[in-house]
């Protein structure tokens, strides 16, 4: 099993690895596997991908993040200019239907409103508008409406989870309460879960995964 130095080491190595982060900006701190993630970036993107690249670490139990996001005089924008620039993003996104989507940015943070059938719009909603200027941070607020009766999406998710490479269907129980997926089980590491939830999430109707998934304590290997 890693100890929280190693597994320190490692996320720092995975932030020096990703080539759009500065890792000399952020600071990584572990305790008992939980990754505590701080310092200033100059961009909502690189908090966004951060939080992503410790993720992948294996032996990482949770991520609490601390990046504070402050926009270099180079990249300020106005509200008005980031609203503009969210609806165009948003109008030429193929998965997404921007009449079914509200907008509100106050001081460079964008809040995201309505109500959309599938999981992956209200995703592709937020992947839209990360990398845009200005934005300092996104609340994803769309909700899903439900599609499908629980027993075709618990169906459907098992399916998936079946389809899935990086996941072991044999260890996750999934269950439905109205449209709220449940997951319980064990996974080999934090990425592992976090595909189960995407899949979960993928299935239509869903509007909250409960993702109880523990991760099974591995011997590291030197």
């Amino acid at each position: 099993m890693k100890t929280d130095e190693q597994i320190q080491q490692d996320v720092i190595n995975q932030l020096k690895w990703e080539p759009f982060l500065t890792s000399s900006e952020i600071g990584v701190a572990v305790r008992n596997g939980v990754v505590t993630l701080s310092g200033h970036v100059d961009t909502y993107a690189k908090k966004y991908e951060a939080e992503k690249a410790a993720g992948k670490v294996s032996g990482v139990k949770a991520i609490a993040e601390d990046i504070q996001v402050g926009i270099s005089p180079g990249n300020q924008r106005s509200d008005a200019d980031i609203a503009e620039a969210v609806v165009n993003a948003l109008r030429w996104h193929t998965a997404i239907q921007e009449d079914k989507i509200k907008i509100k940015v106050d001081s460079g943070v964008v809040i995201l409103q309505g109500e959309v059938e599938w999981s992956y719009q209200k995703t592709a909603a937020l992947n839209a508008i990360i990398y845009l200027t200005g934005v300092k941070s996104v609340t994803n607020l769309i909700t899903i409406k439900p599609k499908l009766n629980a027993a075709i999406i618990e169906q459907k998710i098992s399916a998936a989870f079946q389809r899935h490479a990086s996941l072991d269907a044999s260890k996750i129980n999934v269950s439905i309460s109205d449209s709220r997926v449940i997951l319980n089980g064990t996974v080999r590491s934090l990425a592992e879960s976090e595909d189960a939830n995407d899949a979960a999430w993928a299935a239509p109707g869903v509007r909250e995964v409960e993702n109880n998934l523990s991760i099974e304590e591995g011997e590291y290997v030197y």
